[in-house]
């Protein structure tokens, strides 16, 4: 994760340029599509990009947590920034048993907390990070922006 001072993000309607992949390495009807996925890379996206979507399994994240972050389980995102002025170049891995079991376990609609989780990547790609409590204030207002403006519910307030 990139340790840069989380700068403001001009939430107006902008043109990026984006090429977009998503790689499905999971077999599972409730995974969202190639252009849900686009849509909410777009809404947050500041700067034209290459990314890299790549859906896993558990075993596939817990090796990806472990190799590079040193952790012995799966998480839900993972981000790999290769380049970080534009055209931003990266890979988001969601794990998607992670992301079901969590969605289950708090009681979030599924699709909404893949939503969540992408933008989420999509900021850590352009500088954000959480290491701080006033850098994790900032990214998660910014992703409860981003979230309410497509529709989705603010994912920070807990479902009963």
């Amino acid at each position: 994760m990139l340790l840069k001072k989380n700068l403001p993000v001009d939430l107006s309607d902008h043109e990026c340029k984006l090429s977009l992949t998503v790689q499905y390495a999971v077999e599972k009807a409730d995974i969202p599509s190639r252009q849900q996925f686009r849509k909410w890379v777009k809404a947050a996206l500041k700067k034209s990009a290459e990314i890299v979507i790549r859906i896993v399994d558990e075993p596939e994240g817990e090796i990806l947590n472990r190799d590079f972050r040193g952790k012995n389980t799966a998480t839900n995102v993972l981000t790999f920034v290769y380049e970080d002025e534009a055209p931003l170049l990266g890979d988001i891995v969601l794990c998607a048993p992670v992301i079901y079991s969590e969605a289950r376990q708090h009681g979030k609609d599924l699709i909404a907390h893949y939503a969540h989780l992408t933008i989420h990547g999509v900021l850590h790609l352009q500088g954000y990070d959480h290491i701080c409590d006033d850098d994790a204030v900032a990214m998660e207002s910014l992703e409860t922006k981003v979230l309410t403006r497509l529709g989705y519910p603010d994912p920070y307030i807990i479902q009963h």
